[in-house]
């Protein structure tokens, strides 16, 4: 059925600007070209054949105030048609053919030479390119959902902190190469952002990932026993014995990720004090929180043995504040200052009586040459 779009717009009378009218300014066929009606024509009085449908009566309730705008269809009778349409076929009103709408001209001239197809690949294109823009500004919200500590000189395996990268990127959606090179950027600390740099320079931020991986996995590949040797060896010190375990596991997981549950539960258990491994029954441990859970509940037993050494210490000092542990006389004496030690411990009198001694076997010695030598004839 044929029909015709009319736009309908509340304007001021063109006879009493304080007044209201229902304008008619153009009207759009079924192949959507516009036609624009000439100010004076455009009052809605004037189309006696349109005010007279249902379809006004609708537009008259819907529109209220100035500037509102409704576009609606409305069928193409034979009375519609002879006051819009000649025997030509040309859109006209009243006489006056209506012309048709420069805009609209412009947006068929504009794509008449491009098929729909063309124009779908055009679209896409420009869609994949605004998500890419978005993705590279985006960048350093994806790295925030990474969960990676920063690499440094400290980090012991460069071959598994990267495999642990890779996989944080594939989860957060950063793809591509250069996304990931750019990210990289954001995980590295102290001097590797210098490695950094130097690699920008000499491949650029649009080189391949695998020959930035590579080079990164070379320069910081430790080939040495120390890091193993230092997981291996760690034990603990003193604190709490949780974090001994934590820090160990963290230790071990860092040279071998592979590493199984009862080799890491053993490693871990024997860097303890015996007196605290003797009490865990190592049948019991299935995964290494089994071997935390133990170690949680004899954390008072390290604690009473911190505690009864401060006590001591304490007990010390007040023994040497209230006097029962008096400074030694001899120190004293030679002038030594205040020194709190038993006096027959004394460096000071030992070294007196050796003294004594030796003077005393001196004088021994003399007495006893001058009666030998008295007793010895003269004459001979």
């Amino acid at each position: 059925m044929e029909k015709l779009r009319f736009e309908f717009i509340v304007q001021k009378s063109i006879e009493d600007p304080k007044t209201n009218v229902i304008c008619i300014t153009s009207i759009t066929d079924v192949n959507k070209q516009t036609f624009l009606i000439p100010e004076q024509f455009q009052p809605a009085k004037l189309h006696d054949t349109v005010i007279k449908t249902q379809t006004f009566l609708k537009v008259k309730t819907t529109l209220q105030k100035r500037n509102d705008r409704r576009q609606v269809w409305i069928t193409l009778t034979p009375e519609i048609c002879s006051t819009y349409i000649d025997e030509d076929g040309n859109m006209q009103f009243k006489g006056y053919l209506l012309e048709e709408s420069t805009q609209e001209m412009q947006k068929r001239a504009s794509t008449s030479g491009i098929s729909e197809e063309a124009l779908t690949r055009i679209l896409e294109n420009f869609t994949e390119k605004k998500k890419d823009t978005s993705k590279s500004d985006n960048i350093k919200k994806l790295t925030e959902k990474i969960v990676l500590e920063k690499f440094n000189n400290k980090t012991s395996n460069v071959s598994q902190w990267m495999a642990i990268f890779e996989s944080e990127c594939t989860r957060v959606g950063i793809e591509g190469d250069t996304k990931k090179i750019e990210a990289l950027r954001l995980f590295l600390e102290d001097s590797c952002l210098d490695w950094y740099s130097s690699r920008l320079i000499k491949h650029t931020v649009n080189s391949e990932w695998s020959t930035w991986k590579e080079n990164f996995c070379e320069t910081y590949a430790d080939k040495g026993w120390s890091p193993v040797r230092y997981a291996m060896l760690f034990k603990y010190r003193q604190g709490s014995l949780l974090e001994y375990a934590l820090k160990k596991e963290k230790l071990l997981l860092e040279i071998n990720k592979s590493m199984d549950n009862t080799t890491l539960i053993d490693l871990i258990a024997t860097g303890l004090p015996n007196f605290i491994s003797d009490k865990i029954d190592r049948n019991s441990l299935k995964e290494t929180k089994d071997l935390f859970n133990n170690i949680r509940g004899l954390e008072h037993i390290v604690n009473k043995k911190n505690l009864g050494r401060k006590v001591v210490g304490l007990e010390s000092k007040i023994k040497e504040k209230d006097g029962s542990n008096k400074p030694c006389r001899i120190c004293e004496k030679e002038n030594k200052g205040n020194r709190y030690h038993p006096e027959s411990l004394c460096w000071f009198k030992n070294k007196n009586n050796d003294k004594q001694k030796r003077d005393q076997i001196k004088t021994v010695n003399n007495s006893e040459l001058e009666t030998e030598l008295n007793e010895i004839n003269p004459k001979n």
